[in-house]
C-alpha cells in the first residue's frame, strides 16, 4: 500500500511546539530478521485460519511499532506472522489481535483499493534494496497488490499477479492465511536466499498503521529499511506459464442515419483473441497479447481545451498497464511540478489510438472509418536480473486501417492509418546496492508511409539516466539526456517545424527558421537535479527536504509519435523546498509547508517565465484535512498563445487554492476544493470548484458523487485565427468567457470479493463564448492595452460564414474568420459486472453508453439546462459486451 504521509496545516503552528524525542536514524536500527522453514507437515487448508499442524514448525513474528500516527511507539492492537514454503507456494499466516473484534471494519470494495481493515507483505525477492511485491488483504477478503519501485516512491497498482488469501473473525480479533505462488515472484538461483520483508497492519478506525521493520518517516527510504526473511533453501526456479484464451461478442445499438449504408442503427460482432504469460527464466517474463480486446475499461472523462495543447489521459488498458514501471521514463517528474512533469518519452495511447487520417469524399459519398487503430498483437519482455540489470522491451504492431467509403453502393477503401510498428527498449543497472543506478532507453516508430506527407515515416528517441545516493539515501543527485530524431517527406517535417509544439515561424524566434527543403529533425532534451529526499528529524519530528534543478527541451525535440511532449524550445529552472512534520503532535497528526519557484527562458535567450508558490497541508487527530496555497505569476511571455504569430506577454496574476477533507473513516466522506486565479489590472479571472460525496450505506457498497463547475474569463488575449491581410499575417484574438459543468456518478457494489458490479457516469458540457474581437500590434509591450488593436463596430461585422473585417473602412472586406463559439455536450458512462469464477479467468457483462448531440449552436440557455435538455436529446450509442476469459495455469 502506498505510503501515505498525511498532511497538517501549518498555520497553527503554535500549537505544535512541544517538547519531542527525535525519531533514530535509519543506519541507527537494527534489522530484524524472521527464520522460515519448508513445509514438511500436512497440507495447509486455505480457510483464514493458521491452526494447521505444520504452522507449529515456526515462530511467531511479532513486536509491530506504529509507523503513524503515533511513530515509533507501540501499536494500539498487536500482530504476529508466520511464514512457510515448499516448492511451489510461500505461505502467510497471521493474526490481528483486536480487543473489540466488532469494531473491525469490514468495508468491500473492488480489487487494489485497501478498504477497512488488512493486513499487508512486502516481499524484497530480487534483494535490490528498491524493489518489492506487495501482497494486502482485507479482513473482508479484498485483495490488493503494488509493484514497488524506486524505493517505495513508486507503488504501481496494476501489477496483478494470481495469489489467494483467506481471513476468519474470532473473539481475540482476525486472523488470515495467504498463499501467493512463487510463480509470480522473481528471485535469483542462489541455494540460500535472503529477501527483504516487511509486514504492515492498518488499523482503520484508528487510522493507524504499524510495521513489523520499524522504518522512520524522516529517513525518505522504504524498501532499503526492510527486516530480512532467512531460510529459503533450494528454492526451484518457476516455470511460469499462463495462457488466457477470450471470446469477446458485441451488440452495439445508435441513432440511424437515413441514407448513410453504414449507419443503419445496429451492429454486432465476435471476436476472440489471446493473452499470455511464460517466464523465461525466475527473474524475466515474457507478456503477450494477439487481437486484444479492451472493452471492458472504464471511458475516458470528458475533455475539451481551447489553448492548443493536448489533452492528456491515463493509461487504463491492461496490457499497457501492467508492469508499466519499467517502461516510464519522465523527462521531469520533479518534486517542484510544472506543466513539463507530463513529458514522457513512452507514453502508451499512441498505440492504437484514433486514426491521423480521414476520407476525402465527395457529394453523395458516406464513409464508414473505425474509432481506432486496430491492435494486431503485441509483446513485452521484462524483469530483473540477480546481478542488478532491469530489463524492458516492448514491441506493438497496429493494422493498416481502411475507411470504407459507398456512393450509391459503389464502394472503395481508404487508408486512414499505415501500418506501424513501435518499439520500446528499456536497460537499468544497479551499482553498490542500490545506490547508483544508470540506466538507457530507446523508442522507435516505423510506418509502412506518410500518409499523404501528413505523418512520419521513422520516429526514434532515446535517453540516458543515472540517480546516486548517498548519506542513507537522503542526499541524490540524478539526470537525464533524451535525443529525438524524425524523419519524413519535406512536408510533413515542414509541418512538424510549424505544429503548436515547435512554431519555427513565430515571427521573434531568431532562434530556429522554417526550412521547407528538411526532410528529419534531430533534437535534444535533458534534466539535473539535486536533492535531499529525507534525514535526522527534529525534536517535533520536523523533516526538511528539497530538490532544485534545470529541464530543457530544444527546438526540434519531438516526442509525439510514441511519447508525450507539451512545448519544445525551453530551458527551466525549478527549486521546491518543504518542512514536514511527520509525527504526532497536540492536535494534528502530521504536517508539512512547502515553497516553489519557477523560471523559464527559451532558446533565443528571450526569459518567459516567473513564478513563486507556497502551500501548506494539514490532518487533524480526527483525520479531517485541510489544505491551501497561492501562487503569484511574476512575468509570463508565452511562445505558443498566437499559434506562430508572435510571443504575447501575458498578464502576472495570483492564484488561490484550497481544499478540506472530512475524516475518511466516516461512512459520508465529503471533500471540497476551490480556486480562484486573479490577472492584474482585472485582465484575466477564474474560478473553479468541486465538490464529491463518498457514501458508505453498506460494507458492500460504495457511492461517490460529485460535481465541478469552471469559468474561465480573458479580457482580450484569447487566440482566434491567423489570417493573411496585405501579404502579412493578423492575429485575431478576442475576450472569452468559457463556463464547464461536469456530475460525475461512481457505484461499486461488492457481491462478493470476486463478483463485482461497478457503474461509472459523466454528463459534461463546455461552452466558451468570444466576443469584443482585435488583432495583435505589440505582443510584448508592458501595456497590456497598447498590445491589441479593438475592432469597432464599423471595422467588424457577423456574416452568414463568420466574421467579415473591413479593417482599412472603404467599405469592402479585407478578410474574414470563423465564428469560434461552441456548445459541446457529452455523456459517456460504463455498467460492468465482473465475475473472477476461478483464479485469473473472469467473465464480463459491459454496457457502454455515450452521447455527443448536435447541439454547438445552442449558446444562450444557461449552461446547465443546456446540459440535462441536451444530453438524451438524440438517441444514445449503446454497446452490449460479454468478455469470457479462460486462464490455464503451468
Amino acid at each position: 500500500m502506498r505510503r501515505i504521509t498525511y498532511t497538517t496545516i501549518l498555520g497553527l503552528f503554535s500549537y505544535c511546539l512541544m517538547a519531542q524525542t527525535a525519531p533514530p536514524t535509519i543506519d541507527a536500527i537494527p534489522k530484524k530478521q524472521y527464520y522460515t522453514q519448508k513445509l514438511s507437515g500436512p497440507p495447509i487448508k486455505l480457510d483464514g485460519i493458521p491452526d494447521e499442524a505444520s504452522w507449529e514448525a515456526v515462530a511467531w513474528g511479532g513486536d509491530f511499532t506504529q509507523y503513524q500516527p503515533n511513530e515509533g511507539k507501540a501499536p494500539s492492537q498487536p500482530t504476529s506472522f508466520k511464514i512457510l514454503y515448499d516448492d511451489k507456494f510461500l505461505y502467510v499466516g497471521v493474526r490481528c489481535t483486536d480487543a473489540a473484534p466488532d469494531s473491525v471494519i469490514k468495508r468491500m470494495s473492488r480489487r487494489d483499493e485497501f478498504p477497512g481493515d488488512w493486513i499487508e507483505i512486502n516481499l524484497d525477492s530480487y534483494h535490490d534494496k528498491r524493489t518489492a511485491f506487495s501482497f494486502s488483504l482485507s479482513v473482508s477478503g479484498v485483495r490488493g497488490d503494488e509493484f514497488i519501485s524506486q524505493n517505495g516512491n513508486n507503488w504501481d497498482t496494476s501489477w496483478n499477479p494470481i495469489w489467494s488469501g483467506k481471513t476468519h473473525m474470532d473473539a481475540q480479533g482476525w486472523t488470515a492465511e495467504i498463499k501467493i505462488p512463487l510463480s509470480q515472484l522473481r528471485y535469483g538461483n542462489e541455494t540460500e536466499k535472503v529477501w527483504g520483508l516487511q509486514v504492515t497492519r492498518r488499523l482503520f478506525r484508528k487510522e493507524e498503521r504499524s510495521t513489523w521493520q520499524y522504518i522512520p518517516q524522516s529517513s525518505g527510504v522504504w524498501v532499503s529499511g526492510f527486516g530480512e526473511l532467512h531460510g529459503l533453501t533450494n528454492v526451484p526456479a518457476q516455470k511460469q506459464v499462463e495462457i488466457a484464451p477470450y471470446t469477446v461478442a458485441r451488440t452495439e445499438k445508435y441513432q440511424k442515419q437515413e441514407g448513410n449504408p453504414f449507419a443503419t442503427g445496429t451492429g454486432s460482432k465476435i471476436s476472440a483473441g489471446l493473452d499470455g504469460k511464460v517466464a523465461v527464466t525466475s527473474d524475466l517474463i515474457l507478456d503477450f497479447t494477439v487481437n486484444p480486446d479492451f472493452g471492458q475499461v472504464e471511458a475516458d472523462p470528458s475533455q475539451v481545451r481551447i489553448d492548443g495543447f493536448q489533452n492528456f489521459f491515463e493509461e487504463r488498458r491492461p496490457f499497457f498497464v501492467e508492469s508499466r514501471n519499467i517502461f516510464d521514463y519522465q523527462l521531469t517528474g520533479s518534486e517542484a511540478g510544472g506543466d513539463y512533469d507530463s513529458d514522457l518519452l513512452f507514453y502508451s495511447r499512441r498505440i492504437g489510438s484514433s486514426p491521423h487520417g480521414s476520407p476525402s469524399l465527395n457529394e453523395g459519398e458516406y464513409a464508414n472509418t473505425p474509432p481506432n487503430t486496430a491492435i494486431l498483437g503485441a509483446a513485452k519482455f521484462s524483469g530483473k536480473t540477480k546481478k542488478g540489470w532491469s530489463i524492458g522491451i516492448l514491441e506493438s504492431v497496429t493494422q493498416r486501417t481502411m475507411a470504407q467509403i459507398d456512393h450509391d453502393g459503389d464502394r472503395r477503401t481508404e487508408v486512414v492509418e499505415p501500418l506501424t510498428s513501435f518499439f520500446v527498449g528499456r536497460l537499468q543497472k544497479d551499482i553498490n546496492a542500490g545506490n547508483t543506478v544508470i540506466g538507457g532507453i530507446f523508442t522507435g516508430v516505423n510506418r509502412e508511409n506518410s500518409l499523404g506527407n501528413k505523418l512520419h515515416t521513422g520516429a526514434y528517441s532515446g535517453g540516458l539516466d543515472f540517480l546516486h545516493y548517498w548519506k542513507n539515501r537522503t542526499w541524490y543527485f540524478r539526470g537525464n539526456f533524451v535525443f529525438s530524431h524524425v524523419q519524413g517527406s519535406k512536408e510533413s517535417i515542414a509541418n512538424t517545424q510549424q505544429a503548436f509544439e515547435h512554431l519555427f515561424q513565430r515571427a521573434n524566434a531568431p532562434e530556429v527558421g522554417v526550412d521547407l527543403n528538411r526532410t528529419s529533425l534531430t533534437g535534444t532534451g535533458g534534466t539535473f537535479r539535486f536533492g535531499k529526499s529525507g534525514g535526522k528529524a527534529g525534536r517535533l519530528g520536523q523533516v526538511f527536504k528539497f530538490e532544485t534543478g534545470v529541464t530543457y527541451r530544444s527546438p526540434e525535440l519531438e516526442l509525439n509519435d510514441i511519447g508525450f511532449m507539451l512545448s519544445a524550445n525551453e530551458i527551466n529552472h525549478f527549486t521546491w523546498a518543504g518542512l514536514q512534520f511527520q509525527k504526532s503532535v497536540s492536535i494534528f497528526r502530521s504536517a508539512r509547508i512547502n515553497y516553489n519557484h519557477w523560471s523559464r527562458w527559451d532558446f533565443g535567450g528571450q526569459f518567459t517565465y516567473q513564478a513563486f508558490n507556497t502551500n501548506l497541508h494539514g490532518t487533524f487527530r480526527n483525520n479531517w484535512q485541510v489544505g491551501g496555497g497561492a501562487t503569484w505569476n511574476a512575468y509570463v511571455i508565452s511562445n505558443n498563445a498566437l499559434r506562430g504569430g508572435s510571443s504575447l506577454r501575458r498578464p502576472s496574476g495570483i492564484n488561490q487554492w484550497a481544499y478540506i477533507r472530512s475524516d475518511s473513516r466516516k461512512k459520508i466522506l465529503a471533500n471540497f476544493n476551490i480556486s480562484n486565479n486573479w490577472g492584474q489590472d482585472q485582465t484575466t479571472r477564474s474560478s473553479d470548484y468541486s465538490l464529491s460525496l463518498r457514501m458508505q450505506p453498506l460494507d458492500a457498497l460504495n457511492i461517490i458523487l460529485s460535481a465541478g463547475y469552471n469559468r474561465n474569463w480573458r479580457k482580450q488575449d484569447q487566440f482566434v485565427a491567423n489570417v493573411d491581410y496585405e501579404r502579412q499575417m493578423r492575429t485575431i484574438v478576442s475576450e472569452v468567457t468559457q463556463k464547464t459543468m461536469r456530475y460525475t456518478l461512481r457505484l461499486n457494489y461488492n457481491i462478493t470479493p470476486d463478483l463485482t458490479l461497478q457503474y461509472y457516469g459523466q454528463p459534461f458540457i463546455t461552452r466558451p463564448l468570444y466576443t469584443n474581437f482585435a488583432y495583435v500590434t505589440d505582443p510584448l509591450n508592458k501595456l497590456y492595452a497598447q498590445r491589441f488593436h479593438r475592432f469597432t463596430t464599423a471595422e467588424v461585422s457577423l456574416g452568414t460564414d463568420g466574421y467579415v473585417v473591413d479593417e482599412n473602412r472603404d467599405g469592402k472586406p479585407d478578410y474574414t474568420f470563423g465564428k469560434p463559439d461552441f456548445n459541446f455536450v457529452q455523456f459517456r458512462s460504463n455498467l460492468v459486472a465482473r465475475w473472477e469464477y476461478k483464479p485469473g479467468s473472469e467473465i464480463y457483462l459491459v454496457w457502454s453508453q455515450g452521447s455527443t448531440p448536435d447541439v454547438g449552436s445552442d449558446l444562450d440557455s444557461p449552461i446547465n439546462n443546456s446540459l440535462f435538455d441536451n444530453v438524451f436529446s438524440q438517441q444514445s450509442s449503446n454497446i452490449f459486451l460479454v468478455k469470457l476469459t479462460y486462464r490455464f495455469l503451468r
